[in-house]
């Protein structure tokens, strides 16, 4: 038997093959601009293809290695609300900031750590500032973490569950085998992204924009779903999708590939990112997800409710929310209030509407380190990439 290989050695290889081939790179551009240029000779000048870069990472793929810069005119990349910190409603977070004020320990990852809530309590507007304040929050790199520390100091807690579907097995599974403390329960704020792809491309038909013409789709959220979904949503849609991998060479690749499919009028999915994605997904992973969780309408920050796009538990897994462990309000649709704080535009720059910098507040008292609205705290933020990339700068014009 073949001895497998050490990750060090695929990671080094994968970064030779996608990173730092200069000659494929090339190759792979002019690819572009050989499709860019026959579809504006057969649709003519001022068609332009407008392609959502779904996920975060893929913003910043496309802003730190300037691929905007490598594409003709008539080739546009918008960015997607493929964001999760972005995304989650402020009154969740105000909950959070509420029980860990009195007494209840709240875990949260890095990310959600500085993510505002619009309206403060007690004076305070995020988890930070509630740890300074006195609050009981313990920041943690994974779910197992609290599990562990549960264990150990038999605190009533509560997690932030933040995520898409990348991340919903490490709640799911441990629930599953009815691993958790009982001590411990989760405020979900776990939302699904093939509903929101549709929200924002049909949004930018409803207010009279240039049409999404293609997505480029999240590879590790398809890791688990597999690229079924996508081909739904893109035959639905009647648009081309390409489920890409995260280095510039694969970016590139699933640009040209939807370049391509255009030409030919195909619809449908294409998986670029086969390394890692199939067909049907992560079969165990989907299981536990949809054995702990059911859909439901969630809402989206700044978006309002979107049909059938959050994971909220089933009622047999209810002894482990945190909304019913401690009477907390959710609203829904007729009670829901926007939850936008006033004159930022994050959530249209989450939808792909606006750039960054049509943000009166960009980089003008909002910044990675004095974030007002969620795109500028996380690292997968469209606003936090541009601010520290430098995204907003048109590299073809120096």
């Amino acid at each position: 038997m073949e001895a497998r290989r050490p990750t060090w050695e695929v990671d080094a290889e994968i970064e030779r093959l996608y990173r730092r081939n200069r000659r494929l790179a090339d190759e792979v551009k002019k690819v572009i601009w050989k499709y860019a240029d026959r579809v504006r000779r057969v649709k003519g000048d001022g068609f332009k293809v407008k392609i959502m870069n779904f996920c975060g990472t893929h913003e910043w793929t496309t802003v730190h290695y300037g691929i905007r810069s490598l594409l003709p005119d008539n080739v546009e990349l918008v960015a997607g609300p493929g964001c999760p910190v972005c995304v989650t409603p402020s009154f969740i977070v105000e909950h959070a900031i509420r029980l860990s004020l009195e007494g209840v320990r709240v875990y949260t990852f890095g990310d959600s750590f500085k993510l505002p809530a619009v309206r403060p309590v007690k004076g305070v507007r995020n988890l930070a500032e509630a740890k300074t304040a006195g609050g009981d929050v313990q920041v943690v790199y994974s779910f197992l973490d609290a599990l562990k520390d549960v264990a150990n100091t038999r605190r009533e807690s509560v997690f932030l569950a933040i995520g898409f579907e990348t991340t919903a097995p490490g709640y799911a599974l441990p629930l599953a085998e009815r691993l958790i403390p009982r001590e411990l329960s989760i405020l979900s704020a776990l939302r699904l992204t093939p509903p929101a792809a549709r929200y924002a491309i049909a949004e930018a038909d409803r207010r009279g924009l240039t049409p999404i013409k293609g997505i480029v789709a999240p590879g590790h959220v398809s890791a688990i779903t597999g690229a079924k979904p996508w081909d739904e949503l893109s035959r639905e849609l009647k648009i081309p999708t390409v489920v890409s991998g995260f280095e510039p060479i694969d970016l590139l690749i699933s640009i040209a590939e939807i370049l391509r499919m255009i030409l030919r009028g195909e619809v449908g999915v294409k998986v670029e990112y086969r390394r890692v994605v199939s067909w049907e997904g992560n079969r165990e992973a989907l299981k536990a997800i949809y054995r702990v969780f059911e859909k439901t309408d969630a809402a989206w920050r700044g978006i309002g409710f979107i049909e059938e796009s959050g994971l909220e538990l089933r009622d047999s897994y209810r002894g482990f929310d945190g909304f019913d462990r401690y009477g907390l309000e959710k609203p829904d649709r007729e009670s829901w209030v926007m939850d936008n704080l006033k004159g930022c535009r994050c959530a249209e720059v989450v939808l792909g509407l606006v750039k960054p910098t049509d943000c009166k507040f960009f980089l003008k008292g909002c910044s990675p380190s004095k974030p007002l609205g969620p795109c500028m705290v996380s690292s997968e933020g469209t606003c936090s990439i541009w601010a520290r990339f430098g995204g907003y700068l048109d590299l073809k014009n120096l």
